[in-house]
């Protein structure tokens, strides 16, 4: 169980953050700070602004992140973005990882553009793409990505007319997104077998020790095809919702717009501040200076934030003292 749950994984964490903040930490217990972080890792919330490398270490982690980046900008797809079209409001690559580095601040662009391509098909990076479109093909793209790079040699390897049942190691130079060959009149029918492709994939989540998708619904979603490009099938895995509903990180497409928890507290923080404006004292005459309204405390920060926001904070003291010597 431990294992299967990277229980280790979040204790090194939990003890690595404990000796970067012990200073802190002192001031009101080590029980307390277990709690809270181990209270974080329940919520989901320990991924904030943190490195990729931790956002990407467990199945939870990933989840975590991917239901995270959806609740926070949900409405930027349904109310913002600069090209509106009748559903829908449209994003590039670039600005969508300009998003994801909101979250994570050393996110690659390259899984970015990964996931990008299963939408577009192709190397346009400038094209616009919508919320929903993005953000599923990002899914498959961002939590299934050493399966995907296996699958990625598998299909070259079936192009190329070799037995891919061998083991396989996905590397960062595997061919998920080599580029294509322009076609010409002699090639052979476009893509691969798609029943030779599902015996290929099925041994693969056999013996592979990284997340899968469900096999069933694999071979479900292949039955009907009788041939498929690379592209072809994460278009497919993206769009199936009852891979989306296992996976368990995200809602189905036609709720993704509703998260009634998050409007809950939303509508209190805007009642909030509506609240202290209209409470604020008014005045007709320009001599009578404005009283600055009272300041909303922030949330609680994490501890690994904490002592990085110290920090800044008496650089800009000396630097004010400096100022004023």
């Amino acid at each position: 169980f431990a294992a299967q749950r990277h229980v280790l994984t979040y204790m090194e964490d939990a003890v690595s953050q404990l000796l970067e903040n012990r200073e802190d930490i002192s001031q009101y217990g080590i029980a307390r700070f277990f709690t809270e972080y181990f209270n974080s890792v329940r919520q989901g919330t320990h991924i904030l602004f943190r490195e990729f490398s931790f956002v990407q270490a467990t199945p939870h982690n990933r989840s975590s992140f991917l239901r995270t980046f959806w609740r926070c900008f949900r409405t930027v797809g349904k109310n913002g973005g600069k090209y509106p079209s009748s559903f829908c409001y449209l994003l590039t690559a670039q600005e969508y990882h300009c998003l994801l580095q909101l979250l994570c601040p050393d996110f690659p662009m390259e899984l970015t553009q990964k996931a990008a391509r299963i939408v577009l098909m192709d190397d346009a990076m400038d094209c616009l793409m919508s919320f929903s479109d993005f953000l599923f093909a990002f899914q498959i793209q961002f939590y299934y990505s050493e399966f995907l790079e296996s699958v990625a040699a598998i299909y070259q390897d079936l192009l190329a007319g070799k037995n891919p049942n061998t083991v396989i190691v996905p590397t960062s130079s595997s061919g998920q997104h080599r580029q294509r060959q322009p076609p010409n009149d002699c090639s052979p029918p476009e893509g691969v077998e798609a029943s030779l492709f599902y015996q290929c994939l099925e041994s693969l989540c056999d013996r592979s020790k990284y997340s899968c998708p469900p096999s069933a619904l694999v071979k479900e979603m292949l039955s009907s095809a009788q041939r498929l490009t690379f592209y072809g099938f994460l278009m497919a895995l993206a769009k199936d919702q009852r891979i989306n509903r296992a996976l368990g990180a995200l809602p189905d497409k036609g709720d993704l717009f509703l998260d009634p928890a998050m409007d809950q507290e939303l509508e209190k923080l805007v009642a909030q501040v509506s609240g202290l404006s209209l409470s604020g004292p008014t005045s007709s005459s320009g001599d009578t200076p404005a009283r600055n309204s009272p300041r909303i405390n922030s949330p609680w920060k994490p501890l690994h934030q904490r002592r990085k926001m110290d920090a800044e904070s008496e650089g800009s003291n000396e630097e004010t003292d400096s100022s004023e010597n």
